[in-house]
């Protein structure tokens, strides 16, 4: 039984890897929203930020550049599940002599995967456009990657295994993406942030993401690097029971 559900984890991790790779248009078309901002944002602002005192603009909105990337594509990868359950080959899938807990996995490892993968990617575009990171750290900011991927895969899955509907899916999902986006300290920093917003941003699961990232590459954090990582580690199990719950409850 062991080796029949870590076959079936693998195929289903290897069927989320196959479908990104095979869509080019999802892999050009996810980078256009990181580049703007990055472009917009990092050389527009970079002499304000500046000349307030904050030095290089780039090295701190890179790292949150990289965690939204990660983030939308972990959530929305919760519309495959709907449209898997749509077309019937969930219901295929559910027949297959292993329990509900492994296909969440698999199918969760596959999403956190493929949203590392567009990370990186991101990541690579930062250098070229003048971030330095600490090269030493990247194991760290690796490990950061695939956890905030891990964190809103999980989420991603729980939302859909409620919904059946695609486009309530994608509308649900910028509902909450923008301001856990806007709210965590990727684009300013949160010491110099209303009292309000601050507190907003230590309930935000990316606000740990987007820190822990910062510390990694940049040596440069609001909380200890260990914290990040125990944060981050915990709100994974969090999530990952809450959509196992849902998942296994899901009718198909």
């Amino acid at each position: 039984m062991k080796s029949n559900a870590a076959y079936a984890i693998y195929i289903l991790w290897l069927r989320q890897i196959k479908r990104y790779f095979r869509s080019k248009s999802r892999i050009i078309g996810s980078l256009g929203q990181p580049i703007v901002f990055l472009v917009a944002l990092g050389f527009g602002f970079g002499s304000i930020f500046a000349k307030a005192g904050g030095g290089n603009y780039i090295q701190f909105l890179s790292p949150g550049i990289i965690a939204m990337s990660i983030m939308f594509s972990a959530v929305f990868s919760g519309i495959e599940l709907i449209w898997d359950r749509q077309f019937g080959f969930l219901k295929e899938t559910m027949v297959a002599p292993v329990s509900r807990l492994t296909i969440m996995f698999g199918r969760t490892l596959g999403g956190a995967t493929t949203s590392t993968i567009q990370g990186v990617i991101v990541f690579l575009i930062t250098i070229a456009i003048g971030f330095r990171p600490d090269i030493a750290a990247v194991l760290w900011g690796l490990l950061f990657m695939f956890g905030i991927a891990i964190v809103f895969t999980s989420f991603g899955t729980a939302l859909a295994s409620t919904m059946e509907d695609m486009q309530g899916f994608g509308l649900i999902i910028n509902l909450v993406n923008m301001p856990l986006f806007f709210l965590s300290g990727a684009l300013f920093p949160l010491t110099t942030a209303p009292f309000w917003i601050q507190w907003i941003a230590y309930i935000n699961p990316l606000s740990y993401g987007v820190d822990g990232l910062r510390a990694a590459f940049t040596n440069v954090s609001l909380y200890p690097i260990g914290v990040d990582a125990i944060v981050i580690a915990g709100i994974t199990v969090l999530f990952m029971s809450i959509g196992s719950w849902l998942f296994s409850r899901m009718e198909v």
